[in-house]
């Protein structure tokens, strides 16, 4: 059986791929969601990120932000 904290690791380990393909830094998803009208701190990013938990719309915003189009979930 597969645990949250599994699904949670799959979860960051996902967008953070996302971000480094684009060579993005916490500090610069903060500007990229204020552009797009999310306020949010470097500080919560790194929480939230370290705990990998966050809702879905958060994670819709992190890839609209990043302007990621298609994203993979699993290469098998």
């Amino acid at each position: 059986m597969v645990t949250d904290e599994t699904w949670q690791a799959k979860v960051r380990q996902l967008l953070k791929g996302e971000l480094s393909k684009r060579g993005i830094r916490y500090r610069e998803l903060v500007e990229r969601l204020a552009k797009i009208g999310v306020k949010e701190t470097e500080a919560n990013i790194t929480k939230k990120f370290h705990r990998g938990s966050f809702s879905a719309v958060f994670m819709l915003q992190i890839l609209e932000a990043i302007d990621c189009k298609k994203l993979t979930i699993s290469e098998e």
